[in-house]
């Protein structure tokens, strides 16, 4: 059984922020507006934020991209009174929007803010529609949203190993950001088995994750700058 994660090399991310327009794009992120970014309303599966280290005129930019940390210890899980948001069996937190009921006890959970409340009906400019992706569903007004590493994406990939009668390989399987990361910063697999780079990866001493003296077991790892 797999257990999906995800090692993002610090010393390799430009801040380009491909890694955002690709998921917006794959997962049909709503587009705000305006009017949302004034209200701090906007929907973002996959942020790249940038942290300025030094002091004026010796400052330093480090971004860090940041999606949902898939935890192994979820407290997201734990809150939601209709499991809406669950643990599936490969350690990916999932979002069952047709249960989701907009309580928002998530959302307030997650100690990484990376779920979203979508506050209005979805809308996208008309040039847009033609390229909404037919795997990923429209999210209704009133309900969470996450990142979800491009789950759809595992069961296509499945089908086509299945069809082909042989197991799913390493490269089968990728989320729309690390597809996208011209740097090769992104680096995603099966944390469990030790043959692939991202489990190699998750062991290296730059590695760190976000926050985890809270016990969360994020299953995103980072590798930090190198000096």
């Amino acid at each position: 059984m797999a257990r999906w994660g995800m090692v993002i090399d610090l010393d390799r991310c430009n801040g380009c922020q491909a890694c955002e327009v690709a998921c917006r794009s794959e997962n049909n992120v709503a587009v705000g507006g305006p009017q949302a970014a004034r209200e701090n309303r906007t929907i973002s599966w996959m942020r790249v934020h940038t942290e300025l280290e030094g002091e004026w005129p010796d400052l330093r930019a480090r971004f860090v991209p940041h999606p949902c940390m898939q935890c192994d210890r979820p407290p997201c899980t734990l809150v939601c009174p209709v499991q809406a948001t669950t643990l599936d069996r490969e350690g990916i937190v999932s979002q069952i929007y047709a249960r989701c009921i907009g309580c928002r006890y998530c959302a307030n959970a997650c100690p990484y803010t990376v779920k979203y409340f979508n506050w209005r009906r979805p809308s996208y400019p008309e040039s847009v529609l033609p390229s909404l992706n037919p795997d990923v569903s429209v999210r209704p007004v009133g309900v969470i949203e996450k990142c979800t590493f491009c789950n759809h994406r595992l069961q296509k990939a499945r089908d086509q190993a299945r069809a082909e009668n042989r197991p799913l390989r390493e490269e089968d399987y990728v989320p729309a950001c690390a597809e996208s990361c011209p740097t090769g910063a992104i680096v995603f697999g099966n944390l469990d088995d030790p043959g692939q780079r991202v489990a190699r990866l998750s062991h290296d001493p730059r590695a760190f994750r976000l926050q985890e003296d809270l016990g969360t077991q994020p299953k995103v790892y980072y590798l930090a700058e190198q000096d």
